[in-house]
């Protein structure tokens, strides 16, 4: 995608509540937040660049092909393109959830014995809108993804603000953990890892709630977060404010 396309791409959606953009400078990427039939040339590239990823990485058991080249289990995605204007990253929503069965990790944990937990956990917060955090991906280049990884993080909280619901669901494998809580989500302690694609994998659970995360997020982060939520206009509510405040 060229400097041209984004900037049409901005003016065109800039002032819709679905599209986001804003420049990372420690990654050197343009960041974008879009639903996947607004953007579907920039979909597809993020699409390629999981299953690439995947696939190298021998994990590509993780991926729904078929609802990823559709979309249209997707509220949003995030894409990272760099200054040649190559998508080098991103992650994407599915959701908001009407019924715990629609929730990935149920599949995850099937037969496990931690099952119960994780569809109460779920059931519990339906009320007050969840998605979940699915399809992350960043390129090889080793001090892009670090940077990059670090605003992926982040887009669990922009989806809240974006859809206006109170929680964000992801499962990760342990070795990835401590990046992704960075931004204030908290593990599922309680709830046993999966081996999950497969036995090489220890996968845990993690929730963001739009209440309190700024309590449990790293202060760079958190910092990284408001600078960028001011700079998009999200109206993230005062509850989150004030505890930021804390």
């Amino acid at each position: 995608m060229t400097t041209a396309q984004l900037d049409t791409l901005a003016r065109e959606f800039a002032t819709t509540d679905r599209y986001r953009r804003w420049w990372d400078a420690d990654s050197d990427c343009t960041i974008v937040i879009a639903e996947p039939s607004a953007q579907p040339e920039l979909w597809a590239s993020y699409v390629r660049g999981a299953r690439d990823s995947y696939l190298k990485h021998g994990v590509e058991a993780a991926l729904d092909t078929e609802a990823l080249l559709r979309g249209d289990d997707t509220a949003l995605f995030c894409a990272g393109i760099n200054e040649s204007g190559s998508v080098v990253g991103g992650v994407r929503a599915k959701g908001p959830y009407s019924a715990v069965d629609e929730c990935h990790a149920v599949t995850e944990w099937s037969g496990q014995p931690g099952l119960k937990a994780v569809r109460k956990m779920i059931s519990d917060r339906l009320p007050f809108g969840v998605v979940e955090v699915k399809s992350a991906w960043v390129s090889d280049d080793p001090d892009q993804s670090r940077a990059l990884t670090d605003v992926l993080a982040r887009t669990p909280l922009h989806f809240m603000a974006m859809l206006d619901i109170q929680f964000a669901v992801a499962t990760a494998a342990a070795y990835v953990l401590k990046r992704w809580l960075s931004s204030g989500g908290v593990l599922a302690s309680r709830i046993p890892a999966t081996p999950y694609p497969d036995a090489r994998y220890q996968t845990k659970m993690m929730w963001w709630d739009k209440r309190t995360f700024p309590n449990h997020a790293d202060p760079k982060q958190l910092s990284t977060f408001f600078t960028e939520s001011r700079s998009v206009g999200h109206r993230f509510g005062e509850v989150a404010v004030a505890a930021a405040s804390r």
